[in-house]
């Protein structure tokens, strides 16, 4: 039986069948520790429940975030990624054209684009000079 809580580092170095071992191994001992404690056990029962269950979650998760990770290995250069594997952002996000679909311009509007281009205006700027005083050229402002 193993009292001393799991480090998630001694976790990442290990192979999924050792793991899934640790894993039998720590859910037979949560067993155990539960029929004494209804048994009538000692209060530090409950400590050593509650690290035990802590570490099985620590195996878990070192278990799915390795496989995630192959998983991810597995379709880096398919067409199609599993949905649980695609980036989450937000629904409008991910119905949004992609930059290759919004840059994409229709043969009718290049037509249109080719024969009637956007018009170029020149606006002639005048300066106002005030009258009186010293005042020679534009207000400056102070």
């Amino acid at each position: 039986m193993s009292t001393t809580k799991i480090k998630a580092a001694q976790l990442w170095g290990k192979n999924k069948d050792d793991l899934k071992k640790q894993l039998v191994d720590l859910k037979q001992e949560l067993a155990q520790l539960r029929t004494q404690k209804v048994a009538g056990g000692a209060n530090s029962k409950l400590t050593k429940i509650h690290d035990l269950r802590k570490s099985i979650a620590r195996v878990l998760t070192v278990i799915n975030a390795t496989q995630r990770s192959q998983l991810r290995l597995f379709y880096k250069n398919k067409k199609y990624l599993p949905l649980d594997l695609r980036p989450k952002k937000t629904r409008a996000m991910r119905r949004r054209l992609s930059k290759h679909e919004a840059s994409i311009v229709s043969d009718k509007q290049k037509k249109r684009q080719m024969h009637f281009p956007q018009r170029k205006y020149a606006v002639k700027v005048r300066s106002v000079f005030l009258l009186g005083g010293s005042d020679v050229g534009p207000k400056t402002g102070k």
